[in-house]
């Protein structure tokens, strides 16, 4: 019996089994850790002295954050195939092809139309695959949906404005400003500039996204201004409104709870496909063929939309042009840095109850090489995109109905929708990215070019809806314009002692929106990363001085849970003492009642991530595999799951 105690609890495991034989050299512990291992409070005390001198801000260890990502992610790897059994992946997959395909196919229209017919739809077609391909195969991330955004559409339209009237060849200009970005992301990468993303809470993504959203309404309905005032234009508003209400339909349809459930889940999982389809062939009813509605303009399958090779010939450009593409290149960076991050958090927001670690200066590294492969080929860089990132992590999501209780305990007759687990797995954005490739095939081109822009214009604006209804500023606003006496008192919001302060942080929120708006829609636009970043230090350092940390606890807080910021060395907001996000705003940015407790354990807790990530053991296996007693639980907000830094062996439970 004593002997198999002693092997069952290392802490009265006597000396000599510490000694690290059979043991690698370099992980053989140093005479004061072999001290630790017999004494637990000397253990807890050396730990606590190692938190109390943290490194410098100005320390850099070139390349620990990459190898600390893979070394975290690398045993989860076999596990993000496997796991893609599993019947969420299929709608996924479906959902992310046509919510992928259709917005990059109105971006290409719009840079068509704006870069002198220089990216077309094969062009923005191959970049989504190309993003799509090395994240789901590469990546540390693979939930993140990268493609043409609305962002990057704006600075490469931009940049053609500016540089066509001094002749340089613009292709070649936008190669060597992906290829001045490479060098420039991969230093980045190398020197962990990913950590300063525990600084980036829900105020700067809430601003980003909302801007987002109104970029998609933007250009919905830009897409139906350049049509006239005849019938094909009174045509078009009515098919693009159609496409909306039918879609929205859908997504309420689903969340209800009417019809069936196998009802509810189809249409929830395809009911904006089958409406983009439906509507394609709407249109060639009865008169309405009489009407000639602009299509999709489309070009020889697998062949540029101009007259060139898929190799930019980048040297054939003057010197004074490859630097003069440095500042556009410091731009872009600082724009994907932001946007490709942002977008990574939120898809991997408190929300969902996620198992899997995340990598944020590994994916960082590998966005700098998907920018300057782009630019060689000839293609608009690719970068993570919102909303279909949150959306992909949500429709992998598997909910359970749970019946709404009041404070009593009993049973109020109404539902809500529990999410359980994600489905964490690489093959729906791998396959949805070989989908996409597919179509630069002749026959689906063919069927492409017979979308009628109005239908474009319509998922447009079911997209940027989405995107307004999950936005932290919408919650707040809806709250501001509801009634006091119908308003439930669960919502976080009503915990604020002056309600002038949510007045405040709203109007400060939506004068930052109005000016990024505002800077896009001049030449300037090329400049608006720049005001972007500068959201991080406002939010750190002026906010504070308005509101009170208990206001700030409640309005603001961390994008992505303690598990997710491991990556970047834990989260601005729960140092500041910020509460945890619960589940009535997990899509808000609005905390909940529930304060973070055990800050010292938290840090301690990170400390042996690090130090198994060092190891290249996972966080939260033991030696032999199994659940140790170093197992990262984290909460999963929003649902009262406890999660463990493990491989998930199915995507049920």
């Amino acid at each position: 019996m004593a002997s198999s105690t002693s092997a069952e609890d290392p802490s009265i495991m006597p000396t000599a089994q510490h000694s690290g034989a059979g043991l690698p050299r370099d992980v053989l512990p140093s005479p004061g850790e072999k001290s630790a291992l017999t004494n637990p409070s000397r253990r807890s005390q050396q730990n606590a002295s190692k938190e109390v001198k943290p490194d410098r801000w100005w320390k850099i260890h070139l390349f620990r954050g990459m190898v600390n990502d893979l070394r975290r992610r690398a045993p989860f790897y076999c596990s993000d195939w496997t796991d893609a059994w599993d019947y969420r992946v299929v709608p996924a997959t479906v959902y992310m092809y046509f919510a992928n395909i259709m917005p990059a196919l109105a971006f290409s229209l719009d840079m068509f139309t704006k870069t002198g017919m220089e990216y077309g739809v094969n062009e923005v077609l191959l970049a989504s695959v190309l993003g799509a391909v090395v994240f789901a195969v590469l990546a540390c991330q693979p939930l993140v949906i990268v493609g043409v955004t609305g962002p990057i559409t704006v600075f490469n339209y931009t940049v053609y404005d500016i540089m066509a009237p001094t002749g340089t060849n613009y292709l070649a200009f936008m190669c060597w400003i992906g290829l001045w970005s490479l060098v420039f992301h991969w230093i980045l990468a190398i020197t962990n500039s990913c950590d300063w993303l525990k600084y980036v809470t829900r105020f700067p993504c809430d601003i980003f996204g909302f801007y987002v959203a109104f970029i998609y309404l933007q250009k919905g309905i830009q897409v139906l201004e350049l049509l006239g005032n005849e019938a094909p234009f009174y045509l078009s508003v009515m098919v693009a409104l159609l496409v909306f209400m039918i879609a929205y339909a859908c997504g309420e349809l689903g969340a209800s709870p009417l019809f069936w459930h196998w009802v509810r889940v189809f249409l929830k999982d395809y009911g904006t496909p089958l409406t983009v389809i439906f509507f394609t062939g709407f249109v060639h009813i009865g008169r309405m063929t009489e009407v000639d509605l602009e299509k999709l303009p489309t070009s020889a399958s697998f062949f540029p939309t101009a007259d060139r090779g898929w190799f930019i010939r980048f040297w054939e450009i003057p010197v004074g042009d490859v630097f003069l593409a440095i500042p556009f290149a410091i731009l872009l960076t600082i724009l994907f840095w932001f946007d490709h991050n942002v977008s990574s958090l939120i898809a991997q927001g408190t929300e969902f109850p996620l198992r899997k670690p995340a990598g944020f200066h590994w994916d960082l590294f590998l966005l700098g090489l998907t920018t300057g492969v782009a630019g060689i080929l000839g293609l608009p860089f690719p970068n993570g995109l919102i909303p279909q990132a949150p959306f992909h992590t949500e429709s992998l999501c598997v909910t359970k109905v749970v019946a709404d209780n009041d404070e009593s305990g009993e049973e109020k007759g109404h539902y809500s929708f529990k999410r359980t687990h994600v489905v964490e797995q690489r093959v729906s954005n791998l396959a949805q990215g070989l989908l996409t490739l597919g179509t630069m095939s002749g026959p689906l081109l063919v069927v492409l070019h017979l979308i009628p822009q109005a239908v474009l214009a319509g998922l447009f604006f079911i997209m940027g809806y989405q995107a307004l209804a999950a936005n932290g500023i919408t919650a707040k606003i809806l709250f501001l314009l509801r009634d006091k006496a119908l308003t439930s008192n669960t919502e976080p919001l009503k915990r604020v002692q002056r309600r002038a302060a949510i007045w405040y942080f709203v109007a400060l929120e939506l004068v930052a929106f109005g000016a990024t708006f505002a800077i896009t829609q001049t030449v300037a636009a090329v400049g608006f990363p720049v005001f972007i970043m500068a959201l991080i230090p406002v939010r750190a350092l002026l906010l504070p001085r308005l509101f009170s940390p208990e206001e700030l606890g409640i309005l603001d807080g961390p994008t992505a849970s303690p598990f997710t910021m491991e990556s970047v060395g834990g989260s601005y907001g729960h140092h500041e003492g910020i509460t945890d996000v619960g589940p009535d705003a997990v899509a808000s940015g609005i905390a909940s009642e529930a304060p973070i407790s055990g800050n010292s354990e938290t840090l301690l807790r990170r400390k042996n991530d690090e130090d198994l990530a060092e190891r290249g053991q996972s966080a939260g296996l033991g030696v032999s595999g199994q659940r140790g007693p170093e197992l990262s639980k984290v909460g999963s907000a929003g649902t009262g799951v406890s999660r463990r830094s493990q491989p998930a062996s199915s995507g049920t439970e």
